[in-house]
């Protein structure tokens, strides 16, 4: 990938659409259990950095990201088991990491059934980040 590509974009939200900021609003505002568990982890640099919830990059709103890792966290739920969830999935990865971001996914099972372990992951990548 290439940084005077005309579709990179440096900005922590990465072009994304005004109206994405009103919809990450009431995301916010409506979270689902197993993202409230992962947000009282997150939230107030618990982890030593800060995070966003339902932040807006691209077209997209992802669940969780850490600018200074350049960090997204996505929590699963069990309609991305579909073949076309998994397909968008995919192609949502991929655009995303052409802006040089890093994605963590987990179900909402793993964050409920061991948010400890989910935690320690997110730990590990970040110190993986700070090395590369």
């Amino acid at each position: 990938m290439k940084k005077d590509h005309p579709g990179y974009n440096k900005s922590m939200w990465k072009g994304a659409p005004l109206e994405n900021f009103a919809i990450a609003r009431k995301l916010r505002q409506n979270m689902t259990s197993s993202e409230k568990m992962l947000w009282e982890h997150l939230n107030n640099n618990q982890l030593g950095y800060k995070f966003r919830r339902q932040h807006p990059l691209q077209s997209f709103i992802v669940d969780f990201y850490c600018h200074q890792f350049k960090l997204v966290i996505e929590i699963d739920g069990g309609y991305h088991n579909s073949k076309k969830q998994k397909v968008a999935d995919q192609e949502r990865e991929e655009l995303l990491q052409f802006q040089e971001l890093h994605i963590l996914r987990f179900t909402n099972e793993e964050v409920v059934e061991n948010i400890q372990k989910v935690i320690e992951q997110i730990l590990k990548k970040m110190d993986e980040l700070k090395v590369s």
